[in-house]
């Protein structure tokens, strides 16, 4: 079964995908600090910003309006 990663959307179809390989972690290992706290707003819009400028060749200023409108619809940064 394949989960999706609460901060970037990430697929995780094995463990390995998963912050510290556990599966029981809603999130991606790309989404974790090494001791498998979950990274924050801030580092994850930095992250998915250069992720989007690497590979998929936009400038930065549209990559980070894309990330913006995509961390709307994720859950780790839903706001009440």
């Amino acid at each position: 079964m394949t989960s999706q990663c609460i901060a970037c959307g990430m697929p995780m179809s094995k463990p390995e995908d998963h912050a510290m390989s556990d599966p029981d972690k809603a999130y991606c290992f790309h989404c974790a600090h090494p001791d498998g706290t979950m990274v924050s707003r801030d580092e994850a819009r930095e992250g998915l910003t250069a992720f989007m400028v690497n590979t998929q060749g936009i400038d930065e200023a549209s990559a980070r309006d894309a990330v913006l409108e995509l961390m709307t619809k994720l859950p780790a940064w839903q706001t009440d």
